[in-house]
């Protein structure tokens, strides 16, 4: 089950979404022990091995944003109301953005870094710099825009998991199931033909 399907995500979806989740919240936590090194030969293998990590999470979030485009997307689930729905949305998209912005910036931090230093990707091919002037005041932003974005993007990251667990173990319903390997999502009629039956 490749595609998604009307109640549940399909496999690709699913692979892609933890993937780059895991490699996102990873490299926060890595890009802010990169601060802490004093070692100057650490910090340089540290910042080769962020950087390669942010061009594969650039490669795969452009390919989820694609996938996104191509493949429909599940319903709704039924417990969940109309403003809740919308704000799920506007997360999930601000998300996947972020995917795609955050190692952006961090490849404008390299374009224009005075030190002109290359950038080796997982130490098997060079990536061009960005064509950007280099400069301290280019750099600088760049380095602060980094970092903002990435630590706004992790919050945000938090709170999407914490209201996911939250419809899991609170409201039991299929928010989280649905985004789960090896899991089917139940029916979104289900629950109602169950209240119906109770009545009857």
């Amino acid at each position: 089950m490749s595609r998604n399907r009307e109640n549940t995500y399909g496999y690709v979806a699913i692979a892609l979404h933890w993937t780059i989740a895991l490699l996102f919240l990873g490299q926060i936590a890595f890009g802010f022990s990169m601060e802490q090194v004093k070692s100057m030969a650490l910090q340089f293998e540290m910042i080769q091995w962020h950087k390669s990590f942010g061009f594969l999470i650039l490669a795969l979030a452009l390919l989820r944003l694609l996938w996104r485009l191509a493949a429909r997307k599940p319903g709704p689930v039924s417990t969940m109301s109309g403003p809740e729905r919308v704000a799920a949305e506007i997360v999930q998209w601000t998300l996947l953005i972020a995917t795609l912005v955050v190692p952006l910036a961090g490849w404008a931090l390299a374009s224009t870094s005075t030190l002109g230093i290359p950038s080796f990707a997982f130490n098997l091919v060079v990536v061009p710099h960005l064509p950007m002037a280099p400069s301290d005041e280019a750099e600088a932003f760049w380095r602060e825009a980094h970092k903002l974005l990435a630590y706004g993007a992790g919050a945000l990251a938090v709170g999407h998991a914490a209201a996911a667990l939250a419809h899991h173990f609170v409201l039991r319903d299929d928010v989280l199931v649905r985004m789960l390997p090896g899991r089917a999502a139940r029916p979104a009629t289900r629950r109602v033909t169950l209240e119906t039956n109770d009545h009857v």
